[in-house]
């Protein structure tokens, strides 16, 4: 049995509805706007209790947009909630114009990312957005790595004064967010020391990657997992930190390799401290159906992978 198997985990999804919750009961501006998610988007409990305060506007992913970014335009705090790939795939356009060019504090929820309706197939994964949210001038990218920074990104989002993109995982995670630790854009969270490869993840592959580390430390290879947390503004310096203090860099993400976490890591290492680098992903292609477990699988994305990636970037 692995120590992956043994951790205790828990729901982000249920910590970003009590934060959101409340949030609402602290400032009566907070309002949910959602696409006939309420139950998918954990919303049930909030519109219990503030059934003025949700906007239901059915299956209308682009109102959804529009919506949100009025309500926000008109000085309220809108947390537009979706699966992940509706809300950035059928309304990357109002994205784009209404909220990011427009410049409107809205915060998009993108829920269940990743891999997590993995029984639902390619139409339901949502493992492009974030290359096509990172690719949106002024526009935040954020993937908390469990409840805790569920709750400090629920919170920080509802203060900034700009769009944001938030991912909210499916499935459950350990925690993994020391106490006390930053929740600031651009500044990653450094959750182990190691001086021979950098591991940089997001989201669900954070505690894959604390895991690969603790397995590494016993084959005497240290490895330094930074959680990045934000893909835009990225930790630049911690990046540049990792390439020259490092022998490489090793990148996951439960999302395409094309436009994410990797390629935004390579873009800044490549143009100023080249080392060896593995970007672990999924390379462009439509991922099966199966579940969850068995996608990661697939793709390498588990402590194993990140283990194989890092004795491999090491290899003479």
């Amino acid at each position: 049995m692995t120590a992956e198997l043994v951790r205790e985990t828990f729901d982000c999804r249920q910590a970003f509805a009590e934060e959101l919750i409340a949030l609402a009961k602290e400032d009566e501006r907070v309002v949910a706007v959602c696409n006939d998610s309420v139950g998918s988007s954990n919303l049930v409990k909030f519109k219990e209790i503030f059934p003025e305060r949700l906007i239901n506007v059915g299956i209308a992913e682009q109102d959804l947009v529009g919506v949100g970014a009025g309500l926000a335009n008109g000085g309220f705090v809108p947390f537009v909630s979706a699966a992940g790939p509706f809300l950035t795939g059928r309304a990357t356009e109002q994205i784009k114009a209404d909220a990011a060019y427009s410049g409107v504090p809205v915060v998009l929820c993108g829920q269940s990312p990743g891999m997590a309706y993995g029984e639902l197939g390619p139409t339901h994964h949502s493992i492009e957005d974030l290359s096509w949210m990172r690719a949106i001038a002024d526009l935040a990218v954020v993937v908390p790595a469990d409840p805790a920074q569920t709750r400090q990104a629920v919170r920080w989002a509802a203060s900034y004064s700009k769009p944001v993109y938030m991912r909210i995982p499916r499935f459950k995670v350990p925690e993994v967010t020391p106490e006390n630790a930053p929740f600031e854009p651009g500044r990653a969270v450094q959750l182990t020391e190691g001086d021979d490869v950098t591991v940089m993840a997001v989201g669900t592959l954070v505690s894959r990657a604390v895991e690969a580390a603790e397995t590494l430390r016993g084959e005497g290879i240290g490895v330094r997992v930074l959680n990045m947390t934000f893909i835009e503004p990225m930790d630049v310096e911690a990046v540049l930190r990792a390439a020259r203090e490092t022998k490489g860099i090793v990148t996951a993400e439960e999302a395409t390799t094309t436009g994410g976490l990797g390629a935004a890591v390579a873009n800044v290492v490549v143009q100023n401290e080249p080392v060896p680098m593995r970007i672990l992903g999924i390379n462009r292609e439509f991922a099966p159906t199966g579940s969850a477990s068995f996608l990661l699988e697939h793709f390498g994305l588990t402590a194993d992978g990140i283990s194989r990636a890092v004795r491999e970037l090491l290899q003479p």
